[in-house]
């Protein structure tokens, strides 16, 4: 019981509740959680809205997403209360860091490979098709929610802010997938920005090891994620504007 209590006893701690909902830099870091988990699960919410298509109506497969966001949100808070604890140890920071490193390098080098893998083979249902969405549904969370947690926990060590970041982003996710897609399409430079600030949060990572103990404070950290967000508008806006020079000046020498 001490150790649950060291565990998740920050959840119940309403002082620190209270600190964070008061506190704008908080609230700051909060944007930032949740901006990188809408720019890196939402082809994953996209999978997930997918695999409820194997229910035969509507209301099966809204409910199917019901229990699958409230399942979210136990797995998250169990795992953030584990990750708060385990963060502390240098050998973690040093393997999440290595980790969060290798999703970017994976990235860029287009080898990435997408958690879209059934996790619920189509083999003889021991339950009903519709529980066995559900549990899929979780099973996918869970895979989803780790690169996740871990690259909330290298911006804050504070369970409360990386637990509302979650759950902010985890709805956000699910409600405005396609519109965040349709963003992403429309800004394609959104996506390798995403994938800049986790390498830069696996520096942070890194760099807060006792051997080195820089510490990039979390507020720090949302200001660089907010000038990340202006700097890539700014690149987008510009490379379009050449774009439409280019045509028009290629309309011209047609013309001529």
């Amino acid at each position: 019981m001490d150790v649950i209590g060291k565990l998740y006893g920050p959840f119940f701690d309403l002082h620190n509740w209270a600190t964070v909902i008061e506190s704008g830099s908080d609230w700051l870091i909060i944007f930032s959680l949740v901006l990188i988990e809408c720019l890196l699960s939402v082809d994953n919410a996209v999978v997930l809205a997918a695999q409820t298509q194997a229910l035969p109506t509507k209301e099966l497969r809204e409910k199917s997403l019901f229990y699958g966001i409230w399942g979210a949100y136990l797995f998250r808070f169990l795992i953030i209360g584990v990750g708060t604890y385990l963060i502390n140890f240098w050998e973690i920071k040093v393997l999440g860091a290595g980790y969060l490193l290798f999703l970017t390098v994976q990235y860029f080098s287009k080898s990435r490979v997408k958690h879209t893998r059934k996790l619920v083979s189509e083999k003889k249902r021991h339950i009903s098709l519709f529980w066995s969405v559900v549990i899929q549904i979780e099973l996918m969370d869970i895979v989803f929610s780790i690169d996740s947690v871990l690259a909330s926990l290298a911006i804050s060590p504070n369970p409360v802010i990386v637990l509302i970041g979650g759950m902010i982003g985890i709805l956000a996710m699910r409600g405005v997938a396609e519109l965040i897609m349709r963003l992403m399409r429309i800004i394609p430079e959104l996506e390798p920005m995403a994938y800049g600030l986790i390498a830069l949060i696996a520096v942070k990572l890194f760099l807060s090891i006792p051997i080195i103990d820089i510490e990039i404070p979390a507020a720090a950290f949302g200001i660089i994620v907010l000038a990340a967000v202006v700097i890539t508008l700014i690149i987008h806006f510009i490379r379009q504007q050449r774009k439409g020079r280019q045509v028009t000046d290629g309309s011209h020498d047609h013309e001529r």
